[in-house]
């Protein structure tokens, strides 16, 4: 005897899918070739929450790992908007939630979680929530120092954005140290 399951997983399966293979709006609208996906991101984030584990007082890194891995699942379905895109900021939250509010039917069991998660991570509600958006900042000007290393490509937009933005250790540090790297690289070449 099978016993029924409420957890709809072929729709969650469809949701990974589609992150696996969203592209990231804005390497793509800077013409990076073969940009990261939604998916690389987020797992590169719960990679780094895991590695946090003891260096900053009072983070709970496994709640960390668990926001890295929902924060952006609502793209799956929202699609990735970012300033550039012409959405307010509003009607971007309201797309996003109303996407979260549908992924979470399918995993009844954690859905309530993971929403939960979301919001926290959108209002920066909680120290857990003020590292995973650092950890998405100081990713996203890595990833662009990557792609302009690989690809000769000028990323300046996205370091400009997050000037002053990384303001917590280990971040701050981080931040300075790669900005120090970057532009050594920049006034050798």
């Amino acid at each position: 005897m099978t016993s029924a399951s409420s957890l709809k997983i072929f729709e969650l399966l469809d949701v990974l899918d589609n992150l696996k293979h969203l592209k990231r709006t804005g390497w793509v609208k800077c013409g990076v070739p073969e940009p990261e996906t939604v998916a690389c991101h987020m797992y590169r984030m719960a990679v780094l929450a895991m590695a946090l584990e003891g260096e900053i007082e009072g983070l709970d890194a496994i709640r960390a790992v668990k926001m890295a891995l929902v924060h952006d699942i609502g793209e799956a379905i929202a699609g990735d908007i970012t300033p550039h895109c012409g959405v307010s900021d509003e009607e971007k939250f309201d797309l996003e939630k109303k996407a979260i509010d549908t992924i979470a039917s399918y995993v009844p069991n954690v859905g309530e979680e993971w929403s939960m998660l979301w919001k926290e991570y959108e209002e920066a509600a909680s120290l857990t929530a003020r590292v995973v958006k650092h950890l998405d900042k100081f990713d996203m000007i890595v990833q662009a120092d990557k792609y302009e290393q690989t690809h000769a490509i000028d990323l300046q937009q996205f370091f400009t954005s997050t000037t002053g933005v990384l303001t917590m250790e280990p971040f701050a540090t981080w931040d300075r140290e790669l900005r120090e790297k970057r532009d050594k690289r920049i006034h050798k070449e």
